[in-house]
This record gives structure tokens, sequence and C-alpha cells, in this order.
């Protein structure tokens, strides 16, 4: 991993965690979170339309073996579930700013249900433009989430209410490959939350977009 992003991720995570230092878990975290995003800015300037679909290492077993288009898109898609469904319960960014229609996607979920090259054939129908639009949407919407909650909102479990909102929606496959992330985000309080999707999250799925781009 890499060691100012292990380190930023770290230090985040003890922060939070106590209320006099909270304020500075939310920078800490954002200073990480601007730190990933430059990386993912990098690759629109650096990678031809054809890499974001290629997949190198389609047979391992890891999240090297997606591609760095998918990569983006599940990175933010959960996040904009859980953000918006989980948390604040309003619409979802994706949906609020027509992006099913703009970036093309023939899909509303998180991608987990898709292997090998339905992987491919779902990214090569994005507008990466629009996707890169959608991301920054997401982020910015999150991040003005997070700076307005209390200490004392982190304790806060997901609602019966807000998880069957979740499963009425269809934003999670009924794959079983997809279908445990509802059970494994509504055990977690808001804390759990900022300490996966919204952190540690994008770490190990942008790290394998630099392993996959080493290799191009």
């Amino acid at each position: 991993m890499n060691r100012e992003w292990s380190d930023l991720n770290k230090d985040m995570q003890a922060l939070i965690k106590k209320k006099y230092t909270f304020p500075e878990g939310k920078e800490t975290l954002f200073k990480l979170r601007d730190e990933l995003m430059k990386t993912v800015d990098s690759f629109k300037g650096d990678l031809k339309r054809k890499d974001f679909d290629s997949m190198p290492f389609i047979n391992a077993d890891g999240y090297h073996s997606k591609n760095i288009a998918y990569s983006i898109w599940h990175i933010f898609r959960i996040e904009d579930i859980v953000a918006h469904t989980l948390i604040l319960d309003d619409e979802q960014i994706f949906f609020s700013g027509d992006y099913k229609k703009r970036t093309g996607s023939p899909i509303i979920t998180t991608g987990n249900e898709l292997v090998k090259d339905q992987i491919a054939e779902f990214t090569r129908r994005l507008d990466i433009d629009e996707l890169y639009a959608y991301i920054k949407d997401v982020k910015e919407s999150t991040e003005k989430i997070i700076r307005d909650l209390a200490h004392d909102d982190l304790k806060q479990k997901v609602s019966d209410i807000r998880r069957k909102k979740l499963e009425s929606l269809g934003v999670v496959s009924t794959d079983e490959a997809a279908y445990w992330l509802i059970d494994y985000w509504c055990k977690k309080d808001i804390m759990g939350l900022i300490k996966m999707p919204f952190s540690r999250h994008w770490i190990m799925h942008i790290e394998a977009c630099l392993r996959i781009k080493e290799k191009l």
C-alpha cells in the first residue's frame, strides 16, 4: 500500500474516534481523498480511451483483475449509494444528475455481479467524460455530508427502513457476488462506513488501477 495513503488513513481512523479530534479527522480524510483523486484524475490525462477497458490481469485473483473504468465506476457508485441512501436518505447523485443517460451505462448497480469479459463489455459503453463528471459530483456531495456530521452521529446504524429502501431501488444486484454488500453496509455504523467505502475502499481499487496502468 502507498505509504502516504496508508499513513493518512491510519491517522484519520484514530482522529475520528475522539470527539475533540473529530474535526481534524475529517480534514485528514479529505486530504486523503484529494490525494487519491489526483491519481484518478491522472488516468484521464495519461491513458487512451481503450486503456480504460483493458484487462491485462483478467484471470488473476484480486481487484487488478478488473479494469480502470470499472474500478472508478465501482468506487463511486458504492459511495453514492451509501452516502445518499443509507446515511442522508435522499436521492442518489446518479439519479438526480441523470447519470445513467449521461454516462451511457447499461446498469445502475455497483457492478459486483459482472465478471471478466462482462466488465469490458460494460465499460466500453461508458462516456468517460461523463463518468468523471459523476465522480466529481459524488465526491463533493459526500464531503458535504461528512462536514455536516457531529461526532455523536457516528454511532448511528442503518435503520431497517433505509435498508428496505436500498433493496427496493435495485442498485445492488441480487447476484450472490453483489447482494452480500447490503448486509455488510447495514451492520456498520456511520463511523464504520467512513472507514471503508469512503476511504480504504478507494485505496484498494486505486492501487489496483495503478497496477493495471503499469502493465499497459
